[in-house]
């Protein structure tokens, strides 16, 4: 059984940081999803696919997989690319992309 650690990240929806900072232990599936043919639902044998763990920082998580014998892999977060953009480079004489009006 192998779990998967990783930090969040934030949602399209907000522009803000919130609800990250924190880092999930979550167990990889064991087995494939099967579709019930009365009702169309998905299922799963697999009790531990249900299962997420919140720690507030990556060395609790990994302390927590070593100290129950948890396979894991680590996930490092992906900083995004931030440039500094300001509205006058729009009216630049040498723009680098040309007016389409």
């Amino acid at each position: 059984m192998l779990a998967r650690i990783y930090s969040p990240s934030k949602t399209a929806m907000q522009s803000g940081k919130a609800k990250t900072g924190f880092w999930i232990l979550e167990f990889d599936r064991a087995t494939a999803r099967t579709i019930d043919p009365l009702m169309g639902y998905t299922s799963s044998a697999d009790p531990l696919a249900q299962v997420k763990l919140k720690f507030p920082t990556r060395e609790d998580a990994v302390a927590y997989a070593e100290k129950h014998g948890i396979a894991y892999r680590v996930i490092e977060p992906k900083q995004p690319k931030r440039r500094a953009v300001s509205y006058s480079d729009n009216f630049k004489y040498d723009r680098k992309a040309p007016w389409t009006h």
